[in-house]
């Protein structure tokens, strides 16, 4: 994990490592009933990741990752996160955790979610904050907002009022 540039700093980035968090702790909780063959919690927590990560990575595939592809320099990079996205996705869409092919699969896919934000944490976010113009920025927070209808927290960490977007 990188401490090092400060992108940590800039809201939205912690709203994005927020959610990570969180994810993580969720994933953590799935893997740990997947191991245990607890079906119905296992499922649980995987359809409630499955939530979260809908919404985080519309906030950042609408928003930062598209400011990023912007530049020709990111783009490959930038595909190859969106594409663990649909990846991951699908897979939470059709596996069954009662199925221990199915099992292992989704155990091995939330070891790549762990990998796949640290490209995210280490590369990408600190490369945004030499990459992107103000404008890129105000963009990347409309979409975080939009993906987020009814948190006001990046408004908060900002300053402002409720978003009006």
């Amino acid at each position: 994990m990188c401490l090092y540039c400060g992108c940590r700093d800039i809201p939205l980035i912690k709203e994005f490592v927020a959610e990570h968090e969180t994810t993580l702790e969720v994933a953590d909780e799935a893997a740990e009933a997947l191991r245990a063959g607890a079906v119905l919690r296992a499922r649980g927590r995987l359809d409630l990741m499955a939530r979260q990560l809908e919404e985080h990575w519309r906030g950042e595939e609408e928003g930062l990752f598209a400011a990023m592809a912007e530049d020709p320099q990111y783009t490959a990079y930038v595909d190859e996160l969106v594409t663990d996205h649909r990846r991951l996705r699908a897979l939470l869409g059709e596996a069954d955790p009662a199925v221990a092919l199915d099992r292992a699969r989704l155990l091995a896919a939330l070891d790549e979610l762990r990998e796949h934000i640290a490209k995210e944490e280490d590369g990408l976010f600190p490369a945004s904050l030499t990459s992107l113009s103000g404008a890129q920025w105000d963009a990347a927070m409309v979409a975080w907002r939009r993906a987020h209808p009814g948190n006001a927290a990046l408004d908060e960490d900002l300053g402002h009022g409720a978003a009006t977007d």
